[in-house]
């Protein structure tokens, strides 16, 4: 059977995020999680839409992507279909092909799990290995430790609390409490929570959403953030040791986050919240 490209429009959703659950397992190399779709259910339904794309084989979904921006498609394989040298063939012909509606033409990034033949492959064709990203990991058998600050769980009434964190967090950031709603109204945050860190004066001083892929698979912190005000004072680390907690309510079995291997701010606020680094990652890209 032909392998077939498709986007799947909002009824298909479901499907995507449900394959990327199955997906997720301990010892998976980085890869794009249903927390990534639910963060990007910023924009809408509709949205997450028109930039996923699936690719099937006998109705059977083997890969799903998402364009996370116009030019990076972040995109994972179905586990046994890592080696699979027609899908390998066939993801390397539509993502190199402008005319396939995946990439534009000009420089574009790809971000693929290593080990899997895709990678291979756009090398072969001259793609070039972009910067370092570290993937972090927690487990979460044993439970988890006290922040050591207030922690609250955000609620519709407080989404608000969020959104002034999270943009205080991230310096040209376009979240809003409307945009707070499209995501919580997303498929994916049915397993989310939205965490927000207080400090000894009652202010909101950082921000984390946590996102579960079912009992027993690794969840994700996606994002986290401290308000720039507040640096310094050790509550990434507060906030990170918060998600873990949350997510082990949830009852996933670690917790994950990638970050650029640059923002060593960031790698040492996980690893000092009991996160263990792991090997580097880096996406494949096209210049222009």
């Amino acid at each position: 059977m032909a392998i077939v490209l498709d986007g799947p429009g909002v009824g298909g959703l479901g499907e995507a995020v449900g394959v990327l659950r199955e997906w997720q397992y301990e010892g998976a190399p980085m890869q794009l999680h249903p927390g990534d779709l639910g963060w990007f259910w910023r924009s809408g339904a509709e949205a997450t839409a028109e930039a996923v794309r699936t690719w099937s084989r006998d109705g059977q979904v083997l890969a799903v992507g998402l364009l996370d921006g116009p030019g990076l498609l972040r995109l994972t394989i179905a586990p046994e279909a890592h080696r699979d040298g027609e899908l390998a063939r066939q993801l390397a012909r539509d993502v190199t092909d402008p005319e396939r509606g995946v990439l534009p033409e000009g420089k574009v990034n790809i971000e693929a799990p290593m080990g899997a033949l895709l990678q291979e492959l756009l090398s072969e064709e001259g793609w070039s290995t972009d910067e370092p990203w570290t993937p972090l990991r927690r487990e979460l058998t044993e439970p988890v430790e006290d922040p050591g600050v207030r922690i609250v769980a955000v609620g519709p009434e407080q989404a608000h609390v969020f959104v002034a964190v999270h943009r205080a967090a991230w310096d040209g950031s376009r979240f809003t409490d409307e945009r707070w709603h499209a995501m919580a109204a997303g498929l994916p945050y049915a397993d989310a929570r939205c965490l927000v860190a207080y400090d000894d004066q009652g202010n909101a001083v950082a921000a984390v959403t946590v996102w579960s892929a079912g009992p027993g698979k690794p969840g994700l912190l996606e994002p986290m953030g401290v308000h720039g005000g507040h640096r310094g004072h050790g509550y990434g680390r507060a906030i990170s040791v918060a998600a873990a907690a949350a997510l082990r309510e949830l009852g996933s079995s670690s917790a994950i986050v990638c970050t650029p291997s640059s923002n060593a701010g960031a790698v040492a606020a996980y690893k000092s919240a009991g996160f263990q680094q792991l090997p580097e990652v880096r996406d494949h890209y096209r210049d222009a």
